[in-house]
């Protein structure tokens, strides 16, 4: 039979004060007129004891359910496939609970309900929401900032006055069609990560353009396709391309989840990477390095982009103003194989 559980009564007797004072104390409620010494007394009393408080309980005494909700407005089936975001949720629940919270995944498919956001917050008594992967046409979104819910964008949305933590995306695209470029590449497919009314999505194609442009290519728009967060739709989309345009001697797919369907379907028709196609990636999730060829790709700082979201949305739930509202971090291209610019690797 198990122990019996620990309770505010056992500290408070154990501490010689009243239940009250030991939920002020525990929950560092402001402006009660505790002493010190009481103070002590009854954390080293909790301690003692193994004391592990209610959340409910500790709910209703600080107002704040010590949650922070990760919405994700994309469909489950995307979401499943996406092992980038897999990676980041690891280093924001790590970075989360280092803060003394917890967090709460939700997913809302209602993209256009005003209200769904509201009730999702309203019935899980969330202090804060950090939102991956914003749109531009995201009305709900604005919804949460007009009734004063702390919310930080995990993703970039210029021209407004949102929170948001990005990476530069059009730079970090620029910087992988420019090395296609510099090695000889003229006629370079791109595939995006997902639809363009994602913010990421439409920066990492317009990146792509820009690095064109900058080096005298005429942008083709017949060389570009739509990705949708999965390997699938780059499988198709890579086909298509294919068909399509049989001079392309290499693309730029803005996700590795979507270039690993789009490998797939490039060794379909018998053509090499990266001899007849060459490749570069986006994200750099942890199987592209092992993948043959290995993926050349965009390197994320997931731990920067973890560390700075849940410490902005941390300070706006305790009303602290950031020193930096809107923040894009820079990104690393990692050359590996896929693209040509490493032809072998000498043996140990």
């Amino acid at each position: 039979m198990g122990s019996k559980r620990v309770t505010s009564l056992d500290v408070a007797r154990k501490a010689g004060v009243s239940r009250t004072t030991v939920s002020f104390v525990l929950n560092n409620v402001a402006g009660m007129q505790i002493s010190e010494e009481t103070r002590k007394r009854v954390l080293q009393a909790a301690d003692d004891l193994g004391y592990v408080p209610d959340a409910a309980a500790q709910a209703l005494a600080s107002g704040r359910s010590k949650t922070i909700g990760l919405l994700l407005a994309r469909r489950p089936q995307v979401i499943a496939s996406d092992m980038f975001l897999t990676q980041i949720m690891e280093v924001l629940v790590r970075e989360i609970n280092h803060q003394g919270m917890r967090m709460l995944l939700e997913v809302v498919e209602d993209f256009e309900n005003q209200e769904s956001y509201l009730k999702l917050v309203r019935s899980n008594s969330i202090d804060g929401i950090l939102y991956s992967g914003p749109r531009f046409n995201d009305s709900a979104l604005q919804s949460l900032v007009a009734h004063g819910i702390p919310t930080v964008l995990m993703g970039a949305l210029p021209g407004t006055s949102y929170y948001f933590v990005d990476v530069d995306n059009q730079a970090a695209a620029y910087r992988a069609v420019e090395h296609l470029i510099s090695l000889g590449h003229t006629r370079i497919g791109c595939i995006t990560n997902a639809k363009t009314t994602y913010v990421a999505a439409a920066d990492r194609l317009k990146g792509y353009q820009t690095a064109l442009e900058a080096a005298g290519i005429g942008f083709d728009p017949c060389l570009v396709r739509i990705g949708d967060f999965d390997p699938e739709s780059g499988y198709t989309q890579m086909n298509s391309l294919l068909t399509d345009c049989p001079e392309m001697t290499a693309a730029f797919v803005a996700s590795d989840v979507v270039a690993f369907g789009a490998m797939a379907a490039i060794r379909e028709r018998r053509l090499r990477i990266p001899k007849d196609i060459a490749l570069v990636g986006f994200d750099d999730v942890s199987v592209s390095r092992y993948i043959d060829p290995s993926l050349t790709t965009i390197q994320l700082p997931v731990l920067e982009l973890a560390r700075t979201a849940s410490d902005m949305v941390v300070g706006l739930i305790r009303g602290e103003q950031p020193a930096q509202s809107q923040v894009l971090l820079g990104a690393d291209l990692l050359v590996r194989k896929s693209c040509g610019a490493i032809k072998s690797i000498d043996p140990c």
